[in-house]
């Protein structure tokens, strides 16, 4: 690497105008990206890491401004740019070609209405003097270069028929298009199943070694920062509070935020009371080690619980069920070929306890959990609550039932009504349940479980859009309690959260099953999770259990090999 900096932040100020008030997103940062290191910007949402990344490509747009200092990019032999005063024309001419970026949701950044190859051909066509027919032979090498299953049939298709792993590399692919020396990957593996992330993060560092680039990579998780970064700048509250080689951040942390950060990762060799959370350590010099081990659990107490627990009858009772798709019908549309969502899975949930169901996307994990409340109906098998065949329930006795059995959706934000306040969504199911007598002993009963939720009485009369992701899922929380459950279905419920805020949730689910013995089925694609919430465990594969057991048994001596590849793609362990 080059001891003078490809870009050089000085004093970098970022601001907003909301409602006639001046909020400071980025508030005078200094920083330096070299040549070929992989610089790694880590903090919670809302700490400044995107609006920076952005700033530097200038793709800031109003209320937002940059409000002062600058981003001096200077290529090897070249002269320097102050990329916060570029006229517009030469930001487009940069954009692409020498900086590029990988944006953090492909769905929403790819056009649904072209096709990947083209997108990626547009891109090149741009910046290149190519034909289409080059441009096209670009980035079928360029699919192939980042491993997309058949290169040639991924040109044509749309990004709705790709996975996410696929359009994420789809992204990659058109970033790297054009060779750029500066390459920004913006939360790029947020939302990736753990051995998806694996093959991603291996892929980006391979593709910075054969071209020799810079990248700045952004994220929440630490974890996933030990993986790839050389350099790590920790943001909080549009500062930088600490800055240093990858291994002194994660083995002497300086700032209590950033040890914050660090504590409050399942860890996967103990089993704690309650995950830390940043606010343990913003007025404290104690370490991570010594806290996170005050919080240890005793074995006694653990092998109490499983013990009990074995004693319990169960709750739910599942047996052959099976969930089929249609796949390919033939010319009278009889059903040649199946799609084997869930096929022949058998297990028991006791009452009082968690369940963990872990899998990759696509393992079959949420169509069990709507088959499970007959939001999906099963092709086969049995689901027994409490002795009763749901199968055998009309759908208004379906409905009652699903009172007692309630969903926690993966994501909060679409699963809430924009056009309902945060009190309205709550109080919604009890009226439909006919709960609590009157709407006005209704509201009384949303503000007990908004303060159950930590939440504030004031957000009753907010709008989904007004919360942070954090927020959302505690609301979503409060909705299920709201019709006194017996039993929670959370279905990834964590899995877009900073892990700060994942924490606090993780917390929140533990605690209100300590208070009202709620039985859960807690699913996941992060086996660190799954493992510090649960007293099982279950894994699928393609549609069937690989296998099941005491969640630390099964971490600790998998079974699978399929287990062993999930445990081994965990990043940081």
């Amino acid at each position: 690497m080059s001891s003078a900096p490809l870009v050089s932040i000085r004093q970098l100020k970022v601001t907003f105008q909301m409602e006639g008030e001046t909020v400071t997103a980025v508030n005078g940062i200094s920083l330096d990206i070299r040549p070929g290191e992989v610089l790694g910007i880590v903090g919670e949402s809302g700490s400044g890491k995107s609006v920076t990344a952005m700033s530097l490509m200038r793709l800031i747009q109003a209320p937002g401004t940059i409000a002062g200092g600058s981003i001096l990019y200077q290529p090897p032999g070249q002269p320097a740019t102050d990329l916060a005063k570029a006229m517009p024309a030469q930001m487009r001419a940069y954009r692409g070609s020498e900086i590029a970026m990988i944006f953090q949701e492909p769905m929403t950044s790819l056009n649904p209405l072209h096709t990947c190859g083209n997108q990626v051909a547009e891109a090149i066509r741009l910046h290149k003097k190519v034909t289409r027919r080059q441009a096209k032979k670009q980035t079928i090498a360029l699919f192939e270069r980042v491993r997309i299953p058949h290169p040639e049939r991924t040109f044509d298709k749309y990004p709705h028929e790709l996975s996410g792993g696929q359009k994420q590399r789809v992204m990659i692919a058109m970033a790297i298009s054009c060779g750029p020396r500066l390459l920004i990957a913006d939360e790029p593996t947020t939302a990736l199943d753990v051995t998806v992330q694996k093959t991603i993060l291996e892929l980006l560092l391979e593709l910075q070694r054969e071209m020799g680039m810079s990248v700045v990579f952004i994220t929440h998780d630490l974890g996933v920062m030990a993986e790839i970064a050389t350099r790590v700048a920790v943001m909080y509250k549009g500062s930088i509070v600490e800055e240093g080689p990858v291994q002194q951040i994660f083995n002497n942390p300086r700032h209590p935020y950033t040890r914050g950060l660090l504590a409050c990762r399942p860890p996967l060799e103990k089993r704690l009371r309650r995950l830390p959370v940043v606010s343990d350590f913003m007025d404290t010099d104690t370490g991570v080690a010594e806290f996170v081990n005050s919080l240890e659990l005793p074995e006694t107490d653990i092998l109490a619980r499983e013990a009990a627990l074995a004693e319990r009858p169960p709750l739910l009772k599942v047996e052959g069920l099976s969930t089929w798709f249609p796949l390919r019908r033939n010319l009278v549309g009889k059903v040649q070929e199946w799609a084997k969502a869930v096929d022949d899975v058998s297990f028991e949930v006791r009452e009082g306890e968690t369940l963990g169901l872990v899998g990759e996307s696509g393992c079959g994990k949420t169509t069990l959990s709507r088959t499970l409340l007959r939001l999906i109906e099963p092709t086969g098998g049995r689901i027994w609550y409490k002795g009763k065949d749901l199968r055998s329930l009309s759908p208004a006795e379906m409905r009652e039932m699903r009172r007692h059995i309630q969903l926690i959706f993966q994501d909060p934000y679409s699963s809430l009504n924009p056009r309902l306040t945060a009190g309205q969504a709550i109080l919604e199911p009890m009226r439909v349940h006919g709960l609590y007598g009157g709407d006005a002993q209704r509201k009384a009963k949303v503000m007990e479980l908004l303060e159950k939720v930590n939440l504030l009485p004031e957000h009753y009369h907010r709008y989904p859009h007004e919360f942070s992701g954090g927020q959302r899922q505690r609301i979503v929380i409060a909705r299920a309690l709201a019709v006194n459950p017996e039993f929670i279905i959370c279905d990834e419920s964590v899995s877009a959260l900073d892990v700060s805020v994942q924490a606090q949730v993780l917390n929140l689910l533990v605690q209100l099953q300590q208070e009202f013995n709620f039985t859960y089925i807690f699913i996941s694609h992060n086996l660190s999770v799954v493992h510090f919430m649960s007293d099982r465990m279950m894994v699928m594969n393609k549609g069937k259990i690989e296998e099941i057991g005491v969640a630390r048994k099964v971490y600790h001596h998998p079974a699978s090999g399929y287990t062993r590849q999930l445990i081994a793609a965990i990043p940081g362990r």
